[in-house]
């Protein structure tokens, strides 16, 4: 009953949180669906209303293409109709595989990558409390050591999740705080060890050389680990968040993505973007300050809350339960 509570009271919190988009999208779907026939004007607008949402161009032509096929096989010749048919196109663009997980049930280092502002330290504080709940040990490592904030910051984190946390001092080397966590997530039997990294862009070399130094350390030294690389972006930066993904997945190799800041952003299109473009899952969104804000990313609990007000002939349990594909 309690983690059912939590779901609704996640779909209700991620719900609101996209409002602003879903306002957006409602408006103009009433317009392109309240049309008198489907034509190339029909297509456009819906289009239109996608790429405002941030749904992105490849996405959007996925998903008209998708549309414009199931409307041919079925003979479908009104926009109205065609509702429910977008909606379960876009959940078919989207998914995360029963696997994506397996890490929180394996001893693992999972390295933490992200442009500075993203949320990056905020989320590994979040996901150390939550697995520390479900009784798992956890260590941190601070090794975004150009940023003597961010080394602060961890170390509250850390504080409030109660785990141990490895760190040196500001300027240090990386790999060298990655060294000494490893030896120490080693000795302490740790389930997950959470590493920080640095979030700079400007220098793609210098930073593929870090993150590819870090992994070999992981490799050499703790060869039993699982080593799951995350990638936490900025939902409300839109198209800019999807960049910054496409710019570290050429550097080094990516498990899976966190959308943080959810809450209140215009742009939550950007999800299924990414989730669709990138051939990397979605595993993570955040929409709020609070542990509880960072949950699994449900991507057609997501879909059901970025539609909730349009899909007016399904009650918000329906949604929770999401749809049979």
């Amino acid at each position: 009953m309690a983690e059912e509570k939590e779901k609704k009271g996640f779909f209700a919190r991620l719900k609101a949180g996209l409002a602003k988009t879903r306002d957006n999208i409602v408006e103009s779907f009433t317009d392109v669906f309240g049309a008198s026939h489907i034509d190339d004007d029909f297509y456009e607008n819906l289009e239109e209303t996608f790429i405002m949402a941030d749904m992105g161009y490849e996405t959007t032509e996925k998903v008209i293409e998708g549309l414009k096929q199931k409307v041919e096989n079925s003979h479908i010749k009104e926009p109205a109709a065609c509702k429910e048919l977008v909606i379960n196109i876009i959940k078919n663009q989207m998914s995360v595989d029963d696997s994506a997980y397996d890490f929180e049930n394996k001893k693992s280092v999972v390295l933490v990558i992200g442009v500075n502002g993203v949320g990056k330290t905020t989320t590994i504080g979040k996901l150390a409390a939550q697995y520390r709940q479900r009784g798992k040990k956890v260590l941190m490592a601070a090794a975004d050591t150009f940023r003597a904030a961010a080394i602060d910051q961890l170390k509250t984190w850390a504080d409030r999740a109660q785990v141990d946390i490895i760190s040196h001092n500001e300027g240090a080397d990386p790999a060298a705080v990655v060294y000494d966590a490893v030896a120490a997530a080693k000795a302490r039997d740790t389930d997950i060890l959470l590493v920080d990294t640095a979030g700079r862009l400007h220098n793609k070399k210098n930073l593929m050389d870090e993150l590819a130094k870090m992994r070999r350390i992981i490799t050499r030294d703790y060869p039993e680990a699982n080593v799951e690389a995350l990638i936490v972006l900025d939902g409300t930066t839109g198209q800019n968040a999807l960049e910054q993904a496409r710019q570290f997945s050429n550097v080094t190799e990516l498990d899976g993505i966190v959308i943080t800041k959810l809450d209140g952003t215009a742009k939550g299109g950007i999800a299924i973007a990414i989730q669709a473009e990138l051939d990397v899952p979605v595993k993570f969104i955040g929409v709020g300050e609070k542990i509880g804000d960072l949950q699994r990313f449900d991507p057609q609990e997501y879909v059901n809350a970025l539609f909730a007000d349009f899909d007016e002939d399904r009650s918000e349990i329906d949604m929770l339960i999401g749809d049979d594909m």
